[in-house]
């Protein structure tokens, strides 16, 4: 008799300094999806969703699809949106009768109205249905705030080992392979969990290059090939979160026999990166110096791409600071793509007057206008379109994406992807879709940290990540914590990153 295996997702990373609140029609416009429709939507796809469908063919499992919810990253999730994609997977598991075993797509980094830790509650009201028995895996983003609760749940927490995160599809499948093995017996795996006294570390898990988190990599991929060490998952964390459980963690899934082994890994994977806890790759620079770049590469081959990183949606930015778009219009630099800009106001006057018509636009800006405020400027509408299309990159290949109602408005020398659903840029669709081949430009735009160097390294001469003052800075003073653990490196002075941690 197959094996009856429930399968769901949920995905959320909240940003909870963010003024956005996170509802259904948040989760509608990316995707909330209920029982078996999950299937055709993700068949064929390069994420968990996708790996978990291939799973069920390769073991012959009979599935409970329970349903699938996904949102651009931003602020708190309200609490009819939590409650009702809480409850769409924890009464598809009730309804679903005898199950023998449970795979999860999570993110580890979603907070509601009411709940601190989304995925360990999520996670423990499984448990209290399946029982204590059952295996229970679920994947979780690199940057997932792991908690005691999510590890004393799930026989194992598996996480993306990539930043761009491009293996999602990998992680499920090696995930519903322990899966495999603990129904037939061969193996019986527990999962612990350690989180030092740290807000951020392991350079924010960035792979594109040599240093701290491959290194990490390498010597998790050494442990787990000792015997007894199933899973050993190193979940960088995500700074902007006032939560009790933000940053860094360790998650090991481990035989019954293994468990002093174990912990060692766990502690000794936190010892590097508390060692190491100052190395970081990221490089952040004035809107001036990608300015002074843009004129200096005139004529040059291949485009530079400027990362305003500070307002990536994708860690919750609002997607519409205009820092970078003004400065570009003040310097009269030509033959630019800028990627994206949210405003679904300016989307519909643009649609009203038609395409090639000049129109007056206050762009962007609205959100928070202390972070730039709007750009007023003469657009000329270039192309209208639906703002749908599928990823065709190295993340998330072949899933449906849509930036809703777009419009491509020309300022100048300058052709901005305005939106009317928030999306961070991650594929060269964004702007193949609309129209614009962005290897064909001088000056790329992106608003995004890392993901879109899975799609634009290869493409770009340059790239400049730039701060424009937007929500996601990489300056915590400018966080104002209340719920964080303290004391917490680097706020406070922390001799022993041990100091008071528990450990699943």
């Amino acid at each position: 008799m197959a094996y009856r295996v429930l399968i769901a997702q949920f995905m959320h990373e909240t940003n909870t300094f963010s003024k956005l609140p996170t509802t259904l029609e948040d989760y509608r416009k990316r995707w909330l999806i209920e029982g078996e429709a999950m299937v055709p939507r993700f068949t064929g796809t390069k994420n968990e969703v996708g790996g978990y469908i291939d799973a069920v063919k390769k073991y012959g499992w009979e599935p409970v699809w329970a349903g699938a919810a996904n949102a651009t990253p931003s602020g708190k999730l309200t609490k009819e949106c939590w409650e009702t994609i809480r409850d769409m997977i924890v009464n598809a598991a009730r309804k679903a009768g005898k199950l023998d075993a449970v795979c999860l797509s999570l993110h580890g980094a979603a907070v509601t109205e009411t709940e601190d830790d989304a995925e360990g509650a999520l996670l423990e009201a499984l448990r209290g249905i399946v029982g204590p028995e059952i295996p229970m895996v679920a994947t979780l983003d690199l940057h997932a705030n792991a908690t005691l609760k999510m590890a004393r749940n799930a026989n194992a927490l598996v996480s993306y080992r990539t930043y761009p995160h491009i293996d999602g599809y990998e992680r499920a499948v090696q995930a519903a392979a322990l899966v495999q093995e603990a129904l037939e017996g061969r193996k019986k795996p527990h999962c612990l969990l350690v989180q030092p006294a740290m807000l951020e570390g392991a350079d924010h898990g960035r792979t594109t290059q040599p240093g701290l988190m491959r290194d990490l990599l390498a010597r998790a991929d050494a442990f787990e090939k000792e015997p007894g060490i199933n899973v050993v998952s190193i979940q960088a964390g995500f700074t902007w979160a006032d939560i009790p459980y933000t940053g860094p963690s360790v998650a090991v899934s481990f035989e019954p026999a293994a468990g002093a082994r174990a912990r060692a890994v766990a502690t000794a994977m936190l010892d590097e990166i508390w060692k190491r806890r100052d190395e970081s790759s990221s490089d952040y620079r004035p809107i001036s110096d990608a300015m002074a770049a843009a004129k200096a590469g005139v004529g040059k081959q291949g485009p530079l791409v400027v990362a305003d990183g500070t307002d990536n949606p994708g860690g919750g930015g609002y997607n519409d600071t205009t820092p970078v778009l003004q400065a570009l219009i003040d310097a009269k630099v030509e033959n630019v793509a800028f990627g994206t800009i949210y405003d679904p106001g300016t989307v519909q006057q643009a649609i009203k007057a038609g395409v090639g018509s000049e129109i007056d636009v206050v762009l962007g800006g609205h959100t928070d206008p202390s972070m730039g405020g709007p750009v007023k400027a003469k657009a000329v509408v270039k192309m209208l379109s639906d703002g749908s299309f599928k990823n065709d990159g190295p993340m998330n290949a072949g899933v449906e994406t849509s930036m809703g109602p777009t419009a491509v408005l020309r300022i100048g020398g300058i052709d901005v992807v305005t939106i009317s659903n928030r999306i961070q840029t991650i594929d060269l669709q964004v702007f193949l879709s609309q129209g614009i081949d962005p290897r064909t430009r001088s000056v790329v735009v992106v608003k995004s940290v890392q993901h879109f160097r899975a799609a634009y390294a290869p493409i770009a001469r340059e790239i400049v990540l730039v701060d424009s003052g937007g929500i996601c800075s990489p300056d915590i003073s400018r966080l104002k914590f209340t719920k964080l653990r303290r004391p917490i490196w680097p706020l406070d002075g922390v001799n022993d990153p041990y100091a008071g941690v528990a450990r699943a």
